[in-house]
């Protein structure tokens, strides 16, 4: 009792002291807040999904290390869908070759593949002739499109990849290499890919133009999260407005709370620039969550302020009063947000880092205007109240007086309900579907969703298979393997293409033995299939090269799958199989993990859950002793904590051994 007497008289002291110094607490405020805020200026928006992954990330490492030897492959897709859902037709082909020559000029384009500049092989006597499979297209009679037409649907390369079955729709994949050195690299790529689709539009009455590809879905994440900034902020601004003044039924008070939140946002935001962050589609979202968390510190001190005014007291006895009421569960509040927001620094997810720390930051810059900037600003703004001698919210104490009178009742009541919401949480998984990540009102959620119905899917796992030397991938036997997992993985659920060398080798050793179908298979022989590659490799234009598919020496050759719509669970357990079949079936210099970046956020959410799970186990561990050294009692301080240890921890004591299933755990 004693010790309780002296924390109030100590927070009544800060009171007066806060209340005798306000114009020097205020300006010394205002200038800190402008002095942080200053470094919101240098805040950046980052669209490369690598900042997703931290640089001890494994699979970041292995997806490195595979572009370290192929080229890059972040890509923008088009895909054209005539108004007649004819492809091979002159005026459709036509516009198919106009895309084609105009998308060479976009930014860091370094590779543009389609059905027309796609390089068919055929035999001419002795000699190999490689060349475009359509070439003005408007002047080339119907006989030679319904050709070309068979050729694409016989070919591996083009089928399911630009050219679906019912040939009613393909597509104009235009490979980047983006340098790294600007931010706004991905931006400038996907606008220009805007404008391209708008020009062909034009150009071509009838033919639907859709964008997709790594490219479009990072561009998409940062519209999106500049969109939401930019919308939402001021929509929740005037609803915390109108919310906060039907509460307080005070201007100024409304006035002071609004500036409160706008010094903690603008504070932390600009500290986080300070420190040279680039901001994500994640951390982006720190000031709409600080704003939320920022306005209860303000608004618990304001209604026991004008509730103490209400019953007589003077304005400044009030502030006064209301202080040493609510700083400690004020503080205390601050304090448990902010350290399980900090757990957040346990996430494999740099993005969810920072808008830990941010948040963080913000909480406590909430919590020092509050007691600080809130009652200093306030004993100098005109405060009028009615005097009242009931309480302001009669149907609240009500509702209270009827959970202390009828406790039991509630307790055993309550208690079966929340049970049985429990036994719901083993039903949540893990689903991550990056494409669902986006609205349909969003043009690349529709897009990507089209192509993905009509023409090929946008995820990939990748893989980069050794041979026993250089040069060995001529070697037969390394080709019969290779042709051999393309077959295992072509059978596989949800996949819908394999990009293979072997492939390519079958259609040569086809074409320089007079086309005849009984040769479409691999060369037999090694230093055959290496003059095979040669010829073929001098015959290829610059930029449609192999070099985005076998190594300079010749030791290594590049597998891409592509595969539809598919759930992270589901890519993590094609790319396990795939990995555990090259360990039984393949030799050891063949062996390699699959990669790509829709592998890399497969595992991060994962290794995510994971990591946040021992992140809130920490945080509880420091919120409990908080709350029981706080409380001073252990019973009431566990009794506190009960709901919060069963949200965290109910999927581990109901035996659920996956943990995806367990990502309702992460949120405390």
């Amino acid at each position: 009792m004693e010790r309780r007497r002296t924390v109030d008289q100590v927070v009544e002291a800060y009171a007066w002291w806060v209340l005798r110094w306000r114009w020097p607490i205020l300006i010394l405020t205002i200038v800190a807040t402008v002095l942080a805020a200053r470094g919101g200026g240098f805040l950046t928006f980052s669209t490369n999904y690598r900042a997703f992954f931290s640089k001890a990330n494994p699979q970041l490492a292995t997806f490195e290390a595979l572009q370290d030897i192929y080229t890059k492959n972040d890509n923008i897709l088009f895909v054209l869908a005539p108004e007649d859902g004819q492809v091979f037709t002159g005026t459709t082909l036509n516009a198919v070759e106009h895309l084609t020559r105009e998308a060479w000029k976009l930014p860091y384009a370094m590779r543009v593949d389609s059905v027309t500049n796609f390089q068919h092989t055929r035999a001419d006597g002795d000699d190999l002739i490689v060349a475009d499979l359509v070439t003005e297209a408007l002047n080339q009679p119907p006989e030679a499109l319904t050709e070309a037409q068979q050729v694409a649907l016989r070919e591996p390369l083009l089928l399911d990849r630009l050219i679906p079955p019912a040939t009613h729709v393909t597509g104009v994949n235009v490979t980047l290499q983006l340098p790294g050195k600007n931010l706004a690299e991905v931006t400038i790529a996907a606008a220009k890919a805007r404008q391209l689709a708008a020009e062909i539009r034009e150009a071509h009455p009838g033919m639907a133009v859709y964008l997709t590809g790594v490219t479009m879905l990072n561009n998409a994440f940062s519209e999106s999260s500049r969109r939401d900034m930019n919308q939402l902020l001021p929509i929740m601004y005037l609803a915390m407005l109108i919310i906060m003044f039907w509460l307080l039924r005070s201007i100024s008070g409304t006035v002071a709370t609004l500036l409160v939140i706008a010094f903690s946002a603008a504070g932390a935001m600009g500290l986080a620039g300070w420190t040279g962050l680039s901001l994500t589609g994640p951390s982006a979202q720190a000031p709409t969550m600080i704003m939320t968390l920022a306005v209860a510190d303000s608004i618990h001190i304001l209604v026991i302020m004008l509730r103490e005014m209400r019953q007589g007291l003077g304005k400044r006895e009030a502030l006064v009063e209301s202080l040493r009421l609510n700083m400690q569960p004020v503080f205390l509040t601050s304090l448990t947000t902010a350290i399980g927001f900090l757990s957040m620094n346990f996430s494999d997810a740099p993005p969810f880092r920072h808008l830990g720390n941010i948040t963080a930051t913000g909480v406590g810059l909430a919590f020092v205007h509050s007691v600080l900037f809130l009652p200093a600003f306030m004993s100098l703004l005109p405060v009028r109240v009615k005097p009242c001698d009931t309480a302001s919210w009669p149907m609240i104490d009500r509702v209270g007086e009827f959970v202390v009178r009828r406790h039991r009742a509630v307790l055993w009541v309550s208690a079966p309900i929340v049970v049985m919401l429990a036994l719901w949480i083993p039903r949540n998984e893990l689903n991550d579907q990056f494409v669902n990540y986006f609205n349909k009102s969003i043009a690349f959620r529709t897009d990507t969703d089209f192509a993905m119905e009509n023409l090929s899917g946008i995820y990939s796992i990748e893989y980069s298979l050794g041979a026993a030397d250089s040069g060995g991938i001529s070697d037969p036997a390394y080709l019969a393997m290779l042709e051999a997992f393309t077959k295992w993985y072509r059978a596989q659920p949800g996949v819908v293409h394999v990009n293979t060398l072997s492939d390519t080798m079958k259609r040569l050793n086809k074409s320089l033995h007079g086309d005849d179908n009984d040769w479409y298979r691999l060369p037999e022989e090694r230093e055959l299939a290496a003059q095979y590659l040669l010829l073929y490799e001098m015959s290829l234009p610059y930029g449609l090269d192999l070099n985005n598919q076998i190594t300079i020496d010749k030791a290594a050759t590049r597998l891409i799958a592509t595969l539809e719509n598919v759930t992270a669970r589901e890519l993590r357990e094609t790319a396990a199989r795939s990995e555990a079949w090259l360990r039984e079936h393949a030799p050891a210099s063949m062996f390699t993990h699959g990669t790509s970046p829709t592998v890399m956020f497969a595992h991060i959410s994962e290794r995510n859950i994971k990591s946040m799970l021992r992140g809130t186990t920490i945080a509880l561990i420091l919120i409990s002793g908080l709350l029981i050294v706080a409380l001073r009692s252990l019973k009431y301080g566990v009794i506190s904590l009960l709901p919060t240890w069963r949200q965290a921890f109910w999927p581990l004591v109901s035996g659920v051994s996956s943990w995806g299933r367990s990502i309702s755990a992460c949120r405390w």
